[in-house]
């Protein structure tokens, strides 16, 4: 029974290595017209063929930041540069004024507070990616985003 298992095995491992004939030719008679760029080949345009998306670019909110905010971006601001860096956004959701901190990095949860500095909950991150689970409506019910800061460095 070995040998004929040792047998078959073989035999398709041979059949699979076995050279394919393919005839790979170059052509040695000159196009008709003597230029390789003859009636066959398309002109280039310059038109764009595809229609750019343009990114979504939040609104820069020029408001007063509250003191607890601008206790996180001194605190950002004292460690290592992030990568991806941090971005604060403000957001309407669910009535009220809140603030999205992004998450430093992989599978941390990103923080949405409200404004007086209380975590709402932490809608994305995390090993699953969805958050902690406490406003699994986030990202569909946010409304109004404000750019209030993002890491210059």
């Amino acid at each position: 029974m070995k040998n004929l298992l040792a047998f078959a095995a073989c035999a398709l491992l041979a059949a699979a290595c076995a050279p394919n004939q393919v005839s790979v030719t170059t052509p040695t008679t000159p196009p008709s017209s003597g230029y390789a760029s003859g009636p066959d080949t398309p002109v280039p345009t310059s038109a764009n063929t595809v229609d750019p998306v343009p990114a979504r670019v939040a609104v820069s909110d020029t408001t007063a930041r509250p003191a607890w905010l601008k206790a996180r971006i001194a605190e950002v601001l004292s460690e290592r540069k992030r990568n991806p860096i941090t971005r604060m956004l403000s957001y309407t959701y669910d009535g009220q004024q809140v603030y999205y901190i992004s998450a430093p990095c992989c599978d941390q949860y990103s923080q949405v507070f409200d404004a007086k500095g209380r975590l709402v909950c932490q809608p994305d991150g995390g090993i699953t990616g969805k958050g902690d689970g406490q406003c699994p409506d986030f990202e569909k019910n946010k409304t109004n985003e404000k750019l209030v800061w993002q890491d210059p460095r």
